[in-house]
């Protein structure tokens, strides 16, 4: 075992990690030490080859990624929202990329620089319940659901029932998606170009051959569904399985149409989402949108099959056991292979982010501490059986840098949950803003007052996983909590302590720094002078920028995401109460936007 810990430790793999409860720490399996050897082509009785993994963060010149001059001279300041949650009367039941465009109009004109939403990467058409936009089948493609049906020439209004699919609090999944699918077809059986037929064909020559097996994957994953099978390709036919087969080259050559079908699909989703970009900068936006990366894709999915060995299958992604997960999470994700990104040259990432910066101005990175390490967790095993891998901070810092510099884009990094020591001075040094979340910027009791905040950083209330102000105020995430059985009683009972607390220190941290004045009146809910006075008390902080959550302002306020659960709550469901048509005129979003202004105005 000490020549297979050598051996580990020297491609960056670790053989221990703290025990959650404070006795000592926990080896990782020795099956799980041969399983990612072998995965990163290393011979488990072996010796050592090559250079050893790095133990220290080195950013080197050429990875320091863009940050705006005028960040420097004005801070700014954006809004955050979920596409899909976005109401209008002419949508289907989702938001759509014209609704995103509105949207962008609308917070350009209220003064932010940045509309920032939920990953946009392609999911599985052919099984909508799949609907976590953190799972995605590919990160390097579009989810063409989000297609404003509308603005295609070959629709006609009688394809579908919008006006039924817009009902409801929910989006559901299950009607919306094979609903767009089929008038998508419609619209590209009538009339799927313009005159612009040479733009699409030059739009699938750049795409080569990774575009190509995208949406040959999504034309057989439809197929498959069809005849019974799982929308993923680990339930299909083991000869369906390779994309390099003779029977997938016979059924792309039988389903030329339909594949063509996918290319139009991305074709037309770039380009609305393109317009959606040029629509908040000519709105006044500094950024313009502001998109999310997810930290995997899923192990069945489009990335996976099509990338060969890319992918590192067989492993998931996950989160060691520690204080608020005891067992660990397993978040199923797959990962790349580090040696294989290598011998590729990281094209593989470089074309990843590549994707997302081309229709955007920034980018936030999920878990950034995967630029680093990911603990990747054997597939049917425990969370508790996995270990760290090490990865190529240096060279993927490099090809980060390269693709924000080209594109002046703004790269935030989600640095939550475990952070090794020094990642933070390391985001700093390469230009990457961290992520400050007010329920978290704590010093024991207290909350972080505003000038201790990082100026390499973006502030805001809450993520995704996390309630509005009004619903956090009022406890209800705990009460969800319970409810649902994620937390004891006991637990919950202590929780529901803290947080009176936690309102008390709050109230008292924006007073102390002026974000609140005067009495609040005597009342259970939230007053609404508190959630104006929170964005206060962040826009006067030191952060770089600040986003205001849309849902803070106009709802929806029933969570995005509960974190644990799957099927016990409508996660990635809640639409927004208010069509997109009367956001401005909200009482709560002129009150947060204006102020946010005043605080954080643009310098010269």
């Amino acid at each position: 075992m000490t020549d297979l810990a050598d051996l580990c430790r020297h491609h960056g793999i670790t053989t221990e990690y703290d025990d959650p409860h404070g006795e000592g720490s926990r080896p990782v399996p020795e099956a799980t030490l041969r399983l990612i050897l072998r995965k990163i082509g290393v011979d488990p009785e072996g010796a050592p080859e090559g250079p050893a993994a790095p133990q220290e963060m080195q950013v080197p010149e050429d990875g320091i990624c863009h940050f705006p001059d005028w960040l420097d001279r004005a801070p700014g300041w954006g809004i955050f929202c979920q596409l899909y949650e976005l109401r209008s009367a002419r949508n289907h039941g989702i938001g759509d990329f014209r609704d995103l465009a509105e949207m962008a109009r609308t917070a350009g004109r209220a003064g932010a620089d940045f509309l920032g939403v939920n990953p946009l990467h392609a999911l599985f058409l052919g099984d909508p319940d799949r609907r976590s936009p953190f799972f995605p089948s590919t990160r390097s493609f579009l989810n063409p659901v989000y297609i404003a049906l509308d603005d295609l020439l070959g629709h006609e209004a009688g394809d579908l029932d919008g006006e039924a699919l817009r009902a409801g609090d929910l989006v559901d999944y299950d009607a919306v998606v094979p609903a767009k699918l089929k008038a998508l077809r419609a619209a590209f059986g009538r009339r799927p170009f313009d005159g612009d037929e040479a733009d699409f064909e030059d739009f699938v020559t750049r795409g080569a051959e990774p575009l190509r097996r995208h949406a040959l994957f999504e034309a057989l994953s439809l197929a498959m569904v069809a005849e019974g099978h799982g929308s993923g390709w680990k339930g299909w036919p083991a000869a369906l399985q390779d994309a390099d087969s003779p029977e997938v080259a016979d059924f792309a050559d039988r389903n030329a149409e339909e594949v063509r079908f996918h290319l139009w699909l991305q074709w037309r989703a770039t380009r609305q989402l393109d317009e959606a970009q040029a629509c908040a900068l000519d709105a006044g936006m500094r950024i313009g949108l502001y998109l999310d990366l997810a930290v995997g894709e899923a192990p069945d999915g489009s990335a996976s099959w099509s990338g060969g060995e890319v992918q590192m299958t067989g492993l998931a992604v996950g989160a060691p056991p520690d204080v608020f997960a005891a067992e660990g999470q397993y978040w199923g994700l797959s990962a790349f292979n580090p040696g294989t990104l290598r011998k590729l040259d990281f094209a593989p990432f470089r074309d990843m982010i590549g994707a997302q910066l081309a229709h955007a101005g920034a980018l936030r990175i999920d878990h950034a501490m995967a630029l680093w390490q990911l603990f990747l967790i054997p597939e049917g095993e425990p969370a508790s059986a996995g270990a760290h891998l090490r990865y190529p901070f240096s060279d993927l810092l490099r090809v980060l840098a390269q693709q924000s510099r080209a594109q002046n884009a703004v790269v935030i990094g989600e640095d939550l949950g475990f952070v090794p020591p020094g990642f933070r001075e390391a985001m700093q040094a390469a230009n990457i803003l961290s992520y400050s979340i007010l329920y978290f910027e704590k010093e024991g009791d207290r909350f972080r007052a505003p000038q201790e905040y990082s100026p390499t950083a973006l502030a805001c209330l809450s993520t995704h996983d996390l309630p509005v102000l009004e619903r956090w105020w009022a406890g209800e995430d705990i009460a969800l909590r319970r409810k649902l059985g994620l937390v004891g009683e006991e637990d919950s009972d202590a929780h529901e302590k803290e947080r009176a607390r936690e309102r008390r220190a709050l109230l008292d941290a924006m007073r102390r720094a002026g974000a609140l004045r005067g009495r609040l009146p005597r009342q259970k809910e939230m007053p609404r002078e508190v959630l104006v006075a929170a964005y206060r008390y962040l826009a006067r902080s030191r952060a770089a920028l600040v986003g205001v959550r849309l849902a803070d302002m106009v709802g929806p306020q029933a969570p995005t995401n509960m974190p644990g659960t799957v099927d016990d709550y409508p996660n990635w469901r809640p639409r927004a109460p208010l069509d997109l048509s009367r956001i401005a005129t909200h009482p709560e979003f002129r009150a947060v936007t204006s102020m946010m202004r005043r605080e954080r105005r643009r310098g010269a």
